[in-house]
């Protein structure tokens, strides 16, 4: 069986967006580095597929995150397409310096929904990454660029435990007000559940956010990231943030494993009459393509069914 049958159920978009983050995401979590060269054919391989957008890498220190240290080589040796997309994620102004001088539009920041998160990974406290991401926003805002903005840790912490709704809001709405064009929830440790995110969704429109400005970012830690991705989707949202076999998780959260597949994903929107514009057979093909350079067979559930 190549595909799922196609069956609809009413309140799904017509069409999903997926914001893949497998080449960033994903291989910031490998123990050894991965070739620059690979990289680029992976990410050749996910436009190939009818991915059209495709987080490249971060401007990261190469001391906090050694994988990425080839940014600029990699960003350098990519073909640009029509309607392709590589954004690429922006930690601080020194990250910022470097992609304006690429001349990349697109960037991504990155904050957290917790005080502890917040100052293990970007060393500050909750209210204080405001003071890192203002002048990063306001040099890209005035450069033209489009700024996407990730929130972690929006169902639960492992230090702090269960997120307050209304903490996630407050740090999403703050990096929205700053003029983010959109806003990535994240589940950084997978322990949401559907009823949590329709709960976090509905607490951002009623705070006055339009749903069309939020996206999903799922890990499968416990086996629910498709079921709170459907909820996501019945509550309006129509971006979605997935990983190419599934790599991935958070060299910053130990608890964190890997992120939503995007071939599992695929199945399932496919399955509902979901539009993507993604050949799932060549999405499977470049997934286990990549599980032979890393040395491992991929953990999406879809791959696996798909190659045995």
């Amino acid at each position: 069986m190549n595909g799922p049958v196609p069956v609809s159920l009413p309140g799904l978009p017509e069409r999903v967006d997926i914001y893949e983050v497998g080449a960033r995401d994903g291989l910031q979590n490998e123990a050894t580095s991965v070739p620059a060269t690979v990289k680029a054919e992976f990410i050749e391989r996910l436009a190939d597929a009818g991915l059209t957008t495709i987080e490249a890498t971060s401007f990261v220190h190469p001391k906090w995150v050694p994988q990425l240290a080839d940014a600029e080589e990699l960003l350098g040796s990519l073909p640009r397409r029509d309607g392709v997309r590589y954004p690429v994620l922006v930690p601080n102004e020194r990250g910022l310096d470097r992609a304006l001088a690429m001349g990349l539009r697109e960037i991504a920041i990155f904050a957290s929904a917790t005080e502890t998160f917040a100052q293990r990974n970007l060393n500050r406290t909750l209210e204080s990454q405001f003071e890192m991401f203002e002048p990063v926003m306001r040099r890209a805002l005035d450069a033209g660029m489009t700024v996407r903005g990730y929130v972690s840790m929006c169902f639960g912490d492992p230090w702090e435990g269960a997120v307050p709704i209304e903490q996630v809001v407050r740090v999403g709405t703050r990096l929205l007000e700053l003029g983010c064009a959109q806003l990535s929830l994240g589940d950084t440790i997978g322990v949401a559940t559907a009823g949590q995110v329709r709960a976090l969704l509905g607490a951002f429109t009623a705070a006055g956010t339009d749903i069309g400005s939020l996206a999903v970012h799922f890990h499968d830690t416990y086996g629910q990231a498709l079921a709170n991705t459907l909820a996501a989707l019945q509550a309006g949202v129509t971006t979605v943030d997935a990983s190419a076999g599934g790599l991935g998780g958070c060299p910053y959260a130990k608890n964190a494993t890997g992120n939503l597949a995007t071939e599992n994903l695929v199945w399932m929107l496919d399955g509902l009459g979901v539009q993507t514009g993604v050949d799932l057979g060549r999405l499977v093909e470049t997934s286990v393509w990549m599980a032979g350079h890393l040395g491992r067979p991929s953990p999406s559930g879809v791959v696996r069914a798909l190659t045995s």
